[in-house]
């Protein structure tokens, strides 16, 4: 049965009515202004070229066309018959490290535009599975919960920055923490968590975290984004590189052991960030040998939207609206 998307934008239609008001209060006056003048003969005369009809058309045309805007803007939708049964994936919770070691340039423009790309690349080969999203820096924060929506995921990477997680530093083991509480705990498979990081700072709680993570029967896979070389980080503040207590410029280096181990406790693997594409298709290859389940629960339902035959219809009244004159022709 066909709805609207958003039938609250349908209360515009009652803009309608103080428009059609002013319409017909605007006859009034001028039947009323025309009586004043008196001699109806004059009356004649000075409004011999106008024409009452095509101006009531014009408005009608307009009022119609706002009419079938307000429609188009609800959107009105028909939705495409189910199938959830044949949906089939996991519950992928990613956690993307947003800590001011991102900004570190040694992959251009720096690490974390590079985890943008390949988040989106990844996004793209996820098919029917649900993915989550995680911040974190000094402390974590659940950005989006587990949805198949997948074009909503990308809304997100799109504004992840350093000025989401205030506190600084790198505290892997409380973004892996609400990776776990964001899973069913009481399935064994079926899940994974993605971990992008440069995993500068090793946090020792993340132990703990991640032997939980691997009785829940969660999968972690790892993904480095820096070089081992490292670069120096660069202060907004102070419009200079970042240096420590000795005047020492700091240099941020990836540390791909931390992420290797994490990864290979758990079952999962490392990658190394070089190529986007590259990296995207190593993930999707993994995820598609793991155990899938029924993706269902009516979260998710492809429409089809009927919105553009009514702005078409809109801007067809518009340009009659525009060719119709106020003056008497007489090929109308």
């Amino acid at each position: 049965m066909s709805n609207f998307q958003h039938p609250e934008i349908l209360f515009g239609l009652f803009l309608l009515v103080p428009l059609c008001l002013l319409f017909f209060y605007v006859l009034r006056w001028k039947n009323k202004m025309r009586n004043r003048i008196g001699d109806e003969d004059l009356v004649k005369q000075l409004t011999r070229n106008y024409s009452p009809r095509h101006f009531s058309l014009k408005f009608y045309a307009r009022t119609a066309a706002i009419l079938l805007c307000i429609i188009a803007a609800a959107n009105l939708r028909s939705p495409q018959p189910a199938n959830e049964g044949s949906r089939r994936g996991i519950d992928l919770m990613v956690a993307v490290d947003v800590s001011n070691s991102m900004l570190a340039q040694d992959v251009k423009p720096n690490r974390l535009e590079r985890a943008k790309q390949v988040l989106n690349k990844i996004i793209e080969k996820l098919g029917d599975n649900r993915l989550g999203l995680v911040v974190f820096a000094g402390h974590a924060y659940l950005q989006m919960p587990l949805t198949p929506d997948l074009s909503a995921a990308k809304m997100y990477i799109s504004n992840l920055s350093p000025a989401l997680v205030p506190l600084q530093g790198t505290k892997l083991s409380d973004a892996l923490r609400i990776c776990d509480a964001s899973l069913d705990t009481k399935e064994k498979k079926y899940k994974a968590v993605l971990l992008i990081s440069d995993g500068e700072d090793h946090d020792e709680k993340a132990t703990e975290v991640i032997n939980l993570m691997k009785e829940n029967g969660i999968v972690i896979y790892t993904i480095g984004i820096g070089s081992p070389e490292g670069a120096p980080l660069y202060d907004p503040g102070s419009n200079d590189f970042k240096k420590d207590v000795s005047g020492n410029v700091v240099i941020s280096k990836l540390n791909e052991k931390v992420l290797q181990d994490i990864a290979t406790q758990t079952g999962g693997s490392y990658q190394l960030f070089n190529n986007a594409d590259e990296v995207a298709n190593n993930l999707a290859s993994a995820i598609n040998q793991m155990e899938k389940k029924h993706i269902g629960g009516g979260q998710h339902r492809d429409y089809t939207p009927f919105f553009q035959w009514f702005l078409f219809a809109a801007l067809f009244l518009l340009l009659v609206e525009i060719i119709i004159p106020e003056r008497k022709m007489k090929w109308i």
